[in-house]
């Protein structure tokens, strides 16, 4: 351990290049007050939103106030040490001491949303440099943030998929075109549909299309975020949504209770203001589900775990609807690697109304990263 008198030094790495974040920060916060401070040491590395890496003022305010979103700014400029015996940060400014509470430490915990953080960039980066850290590797961050290969894998693994679209032309970048989708393909997915940047959160880049005269606004919107756009059928259902933690020790991975989303009258969907600046949703936790409906959740949500080779934690979204023949509908919608952390976020309130408090819940990710694999 490098930390002060015994203590496990944890570098808490927040906000990235990508859209989400002020989410991250928000999330890094949250994930940093409940880090038991007896037992851990803080290292708060912030990434701005221009790539440079600093050590975060542990003042610095990482929460939505009055509307206005958190970023990461100012802190004194650091470097991820390359060299696995590095184990840690140098600082780049001169003149500036390079001391042992800043440049060893023993687990880094990347709560980062989004491109250059959830979709196996930085987890390549702490592979190379032997540094532990929170949540699923190289692999499954980057199948899990595209949603095309999400969709294809967990298709694969027998996991119910709502239709979709990849749009690309000839050479593979995406087209805006609205003649992309024939008169087929738009007859098969129906109105209203979603467009989404494949590779983004928070439903950031996201417009719900309920005529296709706003489709080629919507593509282009969607592929401002990211070069690849997913065109969705709406999946009529109730969402749903259910945690999954790495077992302690070894095992299958554990479920929490799941949790329902609700939409207060007026709100169309689950958009970015409505997640996080607008009292738009209600939220049951755990969800108002049939033992059987509970249990067919959860088993969904570890399967999903599994056939990504998620390692950690997870967090599962799905529509609940009703089939043609009446029976129950289970269809995944994504797979987040690393769910939210804030204040409103599902993820640890679900485990929270499971028995895992958020202090634990935290503790049983930064001393599951720390394991031997």
């Amino acid at each position: 351990m490098n930390g002060q008198a015994g203590k496990v030094r944890v570098a808490v790495v927040f906000g990235g290049r990508s859209a989400e974040h002020a989410i991250s920060c928000v999330s890094a916060g949250s994930v940093m007050a409940a880090l038991d401070p007896e037992r851990y040491e803080v290292v708060p590395v912030g990434i701005a939103q221009d790539g440079r890496w600093v050590l975060a003022d542990p003042g610095q305010q990482l929460s939505i106030t009055d509307g206005r979103l958190p970023e990461v700014s100012g802190g004194t400029a650091v470097s991820l040490v390359g060299d696995p015996d590095g184990r840690g940060l140098a600082v780049l400014e001169p003149g500036h001491a390079v001391g042992r509470a800043l440049t060893e430490v023993d687990v880094v915990f990347p709560v980062l949303h989004g491109a250059y953080g959830e979709d196996g960039t930085i987890q390549g980066l702490l592979e190379m440099t032997g540094l532990p850290y929170v949540g699923s590797g190289v692999f499954a961050s980057a199948a899990s943030m595209d949603k095309e290969f999400t969709k294809k894998l967990l298709t694969a693994a027998g996991l119910p998929q709502g239709d979709h679209v990849v749009l690309r032309d000839a050479d593979g970048a995406v087209c805006a075109d609205p003649a992309v989708l024939d008169d087929a393909a738009r007859e098969r997915l129906g109105l209203p549909v979603f467009v989404k940047p494949a590779r983004a959160g928070s439903s950031i880049g996201i417009t719900r299309v309920t005529d296709w005269s706003q489709f080629p606004a919507a593509v282009a919107e969607a592929a401002a975020v990211d070069g690849k756009v997913v065109v969705e059928a709406a999946v009529p259902g109730r969402e749903i949504e259910c945690g999954v933690l790495a077992a302690r020790g070894t095992g299958l991975p554990e479920a929490s209770l799941p949790a329902e989303i609700r939409l207060r009258d007026g709100v169309d969907w689950y958009d970015f203001a409505a997640k996080y600046l607008d009292d738009a949703a209600e939220f049951d936790i755990p969800a108002d589900l049939t033992p059987e409906q509970t249990a067919a959740v959860q088993a969904a949500a570890r399967r999903a775990y599994l056939a990504l080779d998620c390692r950690g934690l997870a967090r599962v979204d799905f529509f609940l609807g009703t089939g043609d023949d009446g029976e129950d509908l289970l269809v995944i919608n994504e797979v987040n690697t690393m769910p939210g952390f804030t204040p409103i976020s599902m993820f640890a309130r679900m485990w929270a109304a499971t028995g895992v408090d958020f202090a634990e819940l935290v503790d049983r990710l930064v001393s599951g990263a720390l394991a031997p694999r």
